[in-house]
């Protein structure tokens, strides 16, 4: 079985699917692989692949032409789904629901695609989360652009002339890149805020250094919360439990609510806030962006719109030489003035947009991937050999899988995913999703 990896020719992208190390191991483990000539740019020689055991081909046709396997980080071009071929397999991030005529043409051509976005968040597919690897990164990005923009300094800072404050920080969205942008800040020296509407999310964030914002908690340091009262028996309670009779100590449980056991009856289902809640934290967030320095939005949901978390009235109450980092730019952003790719100034806040974040940290991101890679291209193949030391590999595509049924969204001339199939009714005819 033949696993390919073409150079990347989309616009700004500077990883790989596969570095040299990972090569090795698909190599040791029976696969051929073709890499076709500069794909790994500067960082991945072509030499260092022909010693991990690849075949380095001078074009892409060599690539597409022959292996059985495609491993790509980008969505292919129209000129790169021409040369495919059919019962091809391809694995890369497609974003089938953004993307749904691509899905379509690779579907015509009898390929079968696997998209990274459709990895499913469970621990048997944790090794193959491509997406939660490049949000690491897309996270301690965003913390660090935030830092290098601001024209202060992110630490508290003791000097001759005085002491600087630190800056504050607020996070918007605590999965991995928010986590990592917590992390990140919080070395920095600055002084880290949180929100989600998970309620989940406020332990991890809290963890890593991070202030929660949280309306039950401002209520509760004014005082508006009601305070615990301890049980103490009465009457004939009283008297059996000074004689010895200990239950009669305990509370009545339909009157009476016993610390740890709420807890844990709530744990048997999934947590979740009430409307009223979120409103009230919604009227916090806006009150309490108003003393931030920097805010980061991280807030993402695979195949969808971003949705908008900072409006321009937000912007607008903020600090002079404020900024926001929005990592959701290429999906809308999660600000109302955010432009992808931009620079936006409004207020006297800097509003920025950037995009592919993993892509400026190719090596890294790369050797992440390359290790999700290999996991998922083991997920889907097997050996069939019975000899010990041979090996004879095919495809395993088990659609009783998870893994396989979530993130193979196109096989046997059909689109599998139901999102992706919607969003190619309502795409309009002339649309060009690629």
């Amino acid at each position: 079985m033949k696993i390919g990896v073409p150079r990347e020719i989309t616009e700004g992208e500077e990883r790989v699917g596969l570095v040299p190390e990972t090569v090795e191991r698909l190599v040791k483990e029976g696969f051929e692989v073709l890499v076709e000539a500069g794909a790994g740019r500067h960082y991945n020689l072509d030499e260092n692949y022909e010693e991990a055991g690849a075949t380095v081909v001078q074009d892409a046709g060599g690539v597409y032409g022959e292996a059985d396997l495609i491993v790509k980080v980008a969505k292919p071009t129209d000129d790169e789904v021409g040369m495919m071929q059919e019962s091809q397999i391809l694995v890369c991030f497609l974003n089938g629901p953004q993307h749904p005529r691509l899905v379509k043409r690779l579907a015509e051509r009898g390929v079968t695609a696997f998209s990274n976005e459709a990895i499913p968040r469970t621990s048997a597919a944790q090794s193959m989360d491509a997406l939660s690897s490049m949000g690491s990164i897309a996270g301690y990005k965003c913390a660090l652009i935030g830092a290098n923009s601001l024209g202060k300094y992110v630490p508290m800072l003791s000097t001759a002339a005085g002491t600087t404050k630190a800056a504050k920080v607020l996070v918007l969205g605590v999965a991995v890149a928010g986590l990592q942008a917590i992390a990140i800040v919080h070395r920095l020296g600055g002084e880290v805020f949180a929100y989600d509407i998970r309620p989940e999310t406020k332990e991890q964030a809290e963890s890593l250094g991070a202030s929660f914002i949280d309306s039950e908690d401002e209520r509760e340091d004014e005082g508006e919360v009601d305070e615990f009262v301890e049980y103490e028996p009465t009457g004939l309670r009283k008297l059996m439990s000074s004689l010895g009779f200990y239950s009669f100590a305990e509370p009545p449980r339909d009157e009476y609510v016993v610390e740890g056991e709420e807890e844990q009856e709530d744990t048997e289902e999934e947590e979740v806030w009430s409307e009223e809640k979120l409103e009230e934290d919604q009227r916090l967030l806006r009150e309490r962006i108003k003393e931030m320095d920097i805010v980061i939005t991280t807030a993402l949901v695979p195949g969808r719109q971003a949705p908008t978390l900072v409006d321009k009235e937000m912007v607008e109450s903020m600090k002079p030489g404020s900024i926001i980092v929005d990592l959701a730019a290429e999906a809308g952003g999660n600000c109302e003035l955010t432009e992808p790719g931009e620079t936006v100034e409004h207020s006297q806040v800097r509003i920025i947009g950037p995009v592919n974040l993993p892509s400026t940290m190719p090596i890294h991101a790369s050797q992440l991937y390359a290790r999700n890679m290999h996991n998922l291209i083991s997920h889907i193949t097997e050996d069939r050999a019975e000899e010990k030391d041979e090996h004879d590999l095919h495809p395993r595509l088990d659609f009783e899988d998870e893994i396989i049924a979530s993130t193979c969204i196109a096989h046997g001339g059909e689109i599998r995913d139901q999102a992706t199939r919607e969003a190619l009714e309502e795409a309009p005819e002339e649309s060009e999703a690629s």
